[in-house]
């Protein structure tokens, strides 16, 4: 029966991996790899039942069926909305599980039922088998626990054949998972974890010296011509959820998508290219690479994980230099560990939900909608001494994008996916949100000593959504080279008076604070960050994104394969190789930074 149970649980692992993980293979010995990966740990957990005996050791084969079956649960229902494996520090963020409940059942699926058939299986016919009087059989509860491990280590012998260093690609969960195995995946991530958190105990100040000289470096001197030209304007950021370029200048039933926004660019400095660098902690981790120059975690959020560390923020040097620094987000201060993140990153005020007035009748889904809420701020911003850095965090057009009929001003687009369908008329919903904000700003005076600084905060539709995606930009599929060009966000930098420009230098959300230092005319050259400033014309046209995959002008690289621009397709391996230690070195160095607070051993 023991062995039963084992087959069940390792081919419903196989199984999920190819129709609910969409895990692909590239060969034969790839496709081998996926599905002999879950025999190792399935059969250590099913195992432990051998320590049983009697009536308990059916308890703890169903048992232990079941816990193996609601962690691939887990992971699904993680997998469908954030297109990633759970980690251990994103389910110890339990102060954001409130928040997210309500997005909860659009993730679950009638299918999912596919889950439990072998359990209620395996219920069925251990009330049909006796199994009383048997002992407790030490030696082949260690024999079998032996053979799990041998297995294993099989299984990842082959695995470093084909894929050399496996082990220390922790960014890539997907290339973890397809090769050593969903709950083996878990074991590990347990292991870096407690690794990553012995980093800042043994850390000292001689590490910061190689990371100080790469960027130097790296460092590139700013256009004059823009160096210093805001100098003492307030500066507004305005974090926009989920938006992603590819509704810019687009169209869903014959309307506009982002009228407002595609009128906006023809009046301000518009980046084509630029790419949100997130990861787990989503909007979270796009204001920490916005205040930091850093990236976030490969898995969880810094916001929770290193919230005490010592920071050379953006508010932090902004306050230095006589700015007033706020944030406006009406939901909970705890969200992400705002309240105590802030403080380390050196804001003034957080204007959190309780600056708000929030009723049934102007919020929907996460709260307060974007409209009330930009109303709502302006007096705000109004009580605040000038100059002020202040950014606001958006909320309307977040996942499951829920809106009521008299804000819908577009019709929802007709695919099989409602998620792919209702954001369009989220996003339509935010452009006019946005556009209300500039109308008072200017009725108040208030806007033309203000630069406007717009950007997508991370990834509004996942990949699990690809079929709908695909038909609504007209494609067979969505290929990996595709998903790459969709996490591409806006950037809008508007200065009223400026002359307007597109600007197609490849770039990341990493790079936005050396650039509006150096609009402010703040020299940087002693920071510590990762970026370079998005108008030096000594500006290399680079983005690397938080799962290692990079894009230049000419190539993208993503799970392990090398595409040309021009054509989306496979080209040689080559073509990507002078950017593989550039990508390698600025993760490895950030990482090196947040975990072992490294820059409390540095002064400029």
């Amino acid at each position: 029966m023991t062995w039963l149970v084992v087959f069940f649980l390792w081919i419903k692992t196989y199984l999920v991996y190819k129709l609910y993980f969409n895990i692909r293979s590239e060969s034969i010995f790839q496709e081998l790899l996926l599905f002999i990966n879950p025999l190792s740990s399935t059969l250590f957990l099913i195992g432990i039942s051998f320590f049983f005996k009697d009536k308990l050791r059916k308890i703890m084969i169903v048992a232990l069926s079941i816990l193996g079956t609601t962690i691939l649960y887990i992971n699904v229902l993680f997998f469908r909305f954030f297109n990633d494996f759970l980690t251990l520090p994103v389910f110890f963020q339990t102060s954001n599980a409130q928040d997210v409940q309500g997005g909860i059942t659009e993730l679950i699926k009638f299918t999912d039922l596919f889950l439990m058939v072998d359990i209620v299986l395996i219920v069925y016919l251990l009330t049909k088998h006796s199994i009383s009087g048997m002992k407790i059989y030490k030696r082949p509860a260690l024999v079998v626990m032996a053979l799990s491990v041998g297995i294993f280590v099989l299984n990842l012998g082959l695995a470093q054949i084909e894929r050399p260093q496996l082990l220390t690609r922790s960014f890539d969960r997907e290339l973890l998972v397809k090769n050593i195995g969903i709950l083996n995946f878990h074991v590990y991530d347990a292991v870096i974890q407690s690794q990553t958190k012995a980093q800042r105990v043994f850390a000292d100040g001689s590490e910061i010296n190689e990371i100080v000289h790469y960027r130097r470096e790296q460092y590139k001197k700013p256009d004059m011509g823009f160096y210093g030209s805001i100098e003492g304007k307030n500066i507004i950021v305005l974090s926009l959820e989920s938006l992603q370029d590819f509704v810019i200048n687009e169209k869903v039933n014959g309307k506009e998508i982002t009228p407002f926004l595609n009128d906006l660019i023809d009046e301000s400095l518009y980046f084509e290219n630029f790419y949100h660098q997130t990861a787990q902690g989503k909007t979270s981790d796009s204001e920490f690479l916005v205040d930091n120059s850093l990236f976030g975690r490969d898995s969880g959020a810094v916001f929770f994980t290193h919230s005490g560390n010592e920071y050379q923020a953006l508010p932090e040097e902004l306050r230095e230099k006589g700015y007033y620094t706020s944030v406006m987000h009406a939901n909970n201060k705890s969200f992400w560990n705002r309240d105590l993140m802030y403080q380390s990153l050196g804001y003034d005020q957080f204007f959190d939900i309780n600056s708000y007035e929030v009723t049934e009748e102007n919020s929907i889904g996460w709260g307060l909608k974007d409209a009330d809420f930009f109303e709502q701020s302006i007096d705000l911003l109004k009580q605040q001494p000038q100059p002020y850095y202040t950014k606001f965090i958006t909320l309307t057009n977040h996942f499951p994008f829920e809106l009521g009929e008299e804000d819908r001003f577009i019709d929802e687009f007709n695919s099989s996916s409602g998620t792919v369908n209702r954001y369009f008329p989220t996003v339509r919903y935010m452009d006019y949100a946005v556009e209300q904000f500039f109308k008072q700003m200017k009725e108040e005076g208030m806007y033309e000593n203000s630069v406007f600084i717009l950007y997508g905060d991370h990834y509004g539709i996942s990949d699990y959504h690809n079929k709908a995606m695909a038909m609504y930009l007209g494609k067979e599929e969505i290929t990996n080279f595709d998903s790459i060009q969709l996490q591409k966000v806006p950037l809008i930098i508007h200065i009223p008076g400026t002359d307007p420009q597109t600007i197609e230098t490849v770039s990341g959300q990493i790079d936005l604070k050396p650039t509006i230092l150096h609009l402010l005319g703040i020299n940087t050259k002693e920071n510590i960050e990762l970026g370079s400033d998005l108008l030096s014309p000594e500006r290399d046209s680079f983005a690397v994104l938080r799962d290692g995959s990079f894009i230049s002008d000419d190539t993208v690289y993503t799970k392990g394969i090398c595409y040309d621009k021009d054509s989306g397709l496979e080209t040689e391996s080559s073509q990507c190789e002078p950017y593989f230690e550039r990508a390698t070195l600025d993760l490895r160095y950030s990482d090196q930074i947040v975990f072992g607070d490294l820059l409390r051993f540095y002064d400029r």
